[in-house]
């Protein structure tokens, strides 16, 4: 594996569901394996739980970390022949190639600005590094993915369920703002690859990219999906043929205690309470949340063990 850009840069994603887990139990095991390696994480939005899972996975494997918050600020260039006499002080090829002197590993966070679906669809960001920093990349969220979220999510189900072969319903609910669809398209490749029943509820209008989501069932009846789940994964996203709109906020689709049933409920965080999920999931025995937010360290973990394994 040269790079983590997705789910499907893993060679093995069941073995590698299996090695997060068994870094849980030993986290330091391999810490001699990045003595000496450097890995820059540079975010170009906000994070919590992204940016300290990954800086506590490096330095489980012995790592150090050098953090770079760019935000909107660094205006960057990514056309070729372009004359720079605007607002743009710095080209992607130079910028990308002078953060690869000082890493062995470069991990890069940039949301997708939700206007353009096609341009959305290019990863102009995370492709920019693949490209020109000649280092391993990692995608800690693109414009339309989230594979460390996505494998995360696979190592919580394995570790909390104990049947055979469960039931996952993606559940969408609603939201004030335009979310992504980076951590959805990511849990339904991650679910493709898992020995599951797996089903996607949400209103009409907002079926994710049917790209993504051939093969999968799609039910927008929310209380038929949810019959007999053993796993709900509650998650907004905007719409995807009326792209980034906010076209449907119906409350009713809101998680409650009564819809979940037995199932357990999962989330990657941060959450409405009250809009997406009510208090009485949330704060139940059911909601395994705060464990998925553990498991990102292992998660991320288990992927830089790989890429530094090839590292010369």
């Amino acid at each position: 594996m040269k790079h983590y850009s997705n789910l499907e840069s893993l060679e093995n994603f069941e073995a590698t569901v299996d090695l997060a887990l068994e870094l849980k139990k030993n986290p330091f095991v391999f810490e001699e394996l990045g003595k000496r390696k450097t890995i820059a994480l540079v975010f170009f939005n906000n994070s919590l739980r992204t940016r300290l899972s990954t800086e506590k996975a490096a330095r489980n494997l012995g790592m150090d970390v050098m953090v770079l918050n760019v935000s909107d600020s660094w205006n960057l260039e990514f056309g070729d022949g372009t004359v720079m006499n605007l607002d743009t002080a710095e080209h992607i090829k130079e910028a990308t190639q002078v953060i690869a002197q000082y890493a062995d590993i470069i991990a890069v966070r940039a949301f997708a600005g939700l206007k353009d679906k096609v341009a959305d669809a290019t990863e102009k960001v995370l492709n920019a590094f693949i490209k020109y920093a000649g280092v391993p990349i990692v995608n800690m969220e693109s414009a339309l993915s989230h594979p460390l979220q996505g494998l995360t999510d696979a190592v919580t189900i394995k570790e909390t369920v104990t049947k055979k072969r469960p039931k996952v319903v993606l559940s969408w609910a609603p939201h004030p703002r335009a979310l992504p669809h980076a951590v959805a398209n990511s849990f339904v490749k991650s679910m493709k690859l898992c020995d599951v029943e797996f089903v996607i509820t949400n209103p009409v209008g907002y079926d994710l990219d049917p790209k993504i989501t051939k093969g999968i069932t799609i039910n927008h009846n929310q209380q038929e999906a949810l019959k007999d789940a053993d796993v709900v994964y509650v998650k907004n996203w905007s719409s995807f043929d009326d792209y980034g709109q906010v076209t449907n906020t119906d409350s009713h689709w809101m998680m409650t205690k009564e819809k979940l049933g037995h199932a357990i409920f999962m989330h990657c965080l941060p959450v409405r309470r009250n809009v997406v999920v009510e208090d009485a999931v949330l704060d139940s025995d059911q909601s395994v949340v705060i464990q998925q937010a553990r498991n990102r360290t292992y998660a991320a973990q288990a992927v830089l063990k790989t890429l530094l394994e090839n590292i010369t």
